[in-house]
């Protein structure tokens, strides 16, 4: 790995990590032999469901955690021989807001500078520049505890960028945010990138958000890399259409055995969850065999409702290479593991 890389923002080579918690309780693999690269400049998304092992690579690569196995290089400097260094050429916005509720917006922002070793006035000034950014400034001297979900999460990420880092770590920026603050999140990313040429790594489980931001794109599940490359690359690699059909008390085998006599149907999946469920197929024309589907679940007996056929969506491309959909893995998957207990 090269520690004077230019080309990359970083670099991850065979980066393992175990969670030992002690007790009775068996070791946890958050990380397995997970290895990819970041090229400067550009917007990188780590998209997984919970538990997958975003946040993990995310604190390893911020130097918040150490790898059990593997290296890591960050902005040029190996995240555990080198972490200070690292240090100050990241900045950090976990899923916690990052900032004091008691203190003002300009506050916040003056503190983090201070910390960061700037002089008063030019933490001060450094403060003005970041809230007009971000759309901050006429509700700058008001406490951040009486900030709209939105309005606390730009304030993170303009903490984050208190130092002018070269790679921003935006660790599932826009959980819990509505609608209307989502896209203005969307849009200061966007921002951020044409105009501060800055790396920005990008978790989230989003399959939207992943879509429309990403350069490039990692789909991460049980802490290994299943695929990656452009939304648009990934999608296209699919040839055909995708067929959903809603399904009611389904009987995965009965369903799978029917479909599988469907002519024209491949990638034949049967997800169940309760009393409800689902039939997800691949077909060169998804026009051509709604009808014989349908005749063939109706013939069975199976009762379904809502029928689609679309073009390949990351959740298709989830599906293909880990054979659940990514609803289907956020639903079953906890969060990635705690911190606080041993690692190797």
């Amino acid at each position: 790995m090269s520690e004077t890389s230019s080309i990359h923002a970083v670099e991850v080579e065979q980066l393992g990590k175990v969670y030992r918690p002690g007790g009775r309780r068996p070791p946890v693999r958050a990380l397995d032999d997970l290895t990819f690269q970041v090229a400067a400049g550009t917007v990188f998304g780590m998209l997984g469901p919970n538990g997958a092992g975003k946040s993990t690579t995310t604190k390893i690569l911020t130097t918040l955690t150490r790898p059990s196995a593997g290296r890591a290089a960050v902005a040029g400097h190996d995240v555990v021989a080198a972490p200070a260094l690292v240090r100050r050429r990241v900045g950090y916005v976990s899923q916690g807001t990052s900032t004091d509720p008691l203190l003002t917006g300009t506050e916040n922002l003056v503190l983090s500078g201070r910390l960061r070793g700037m002089n008063p006035t030019d933490a001060r000034g450094r403060a003005h520049e970041l809230l007009s950014d971000f759309g901050l400034a006429d509700t700058a001297d008001r406490p951040v505890g009486k900030f709209s979900g939105g309005m606390r999460r730009r304030l993170d990420v303009a903490n984050a960028l208190v130092h002018a880092p070269d790679v921003l770590f935006l660790d599932e920026p826009t959980t819990g945010l509505d609608p209307e603050a989502r896209a203005t999140m969307w849009t200061e990313i966007r921002r951020l990138k044409a105009e501060r040429a800055i790396t920005v790594i990008l978790t989230t489980h989003y399959m939207e958000e992943a879509d429309r931001l990403a350069d490039e794109l990692m789909i991460i599940d049980h802490g290994t890399k299943v695929v990656g490359g452009s939304p648009d690359a990934l999608k296209s690699a699919l040839n055909g259409d995708t067929l959903r059909v809603a399904l009611t008390e389904p009987d995965r085998e009965t369903v799978l055995r029917v479909a599988a006599t469907v002519a024209g149907l491949r990638e034949i999946v049967v997800e169940t969850q309760g009393t409800a469920g689902q039939l997800v197929a691949r077909s060169d024309d998804a026009s051509a065999v709604v009808g014989p589907t349908i005749s063939a679940l109706e013939a069975a007996g199976i009762a379904f409702g809502a029928v689609s056929a679309s073009r390949p969506t990351l959740d298709d491309v989830y599906l293909h290479y880990t054979g659940r959909s990514f609803d289907d893995a956020s639903s079953t998957a906890g969060a990635d593991p705690v911190t606080n207990g041993a690692a190797a």
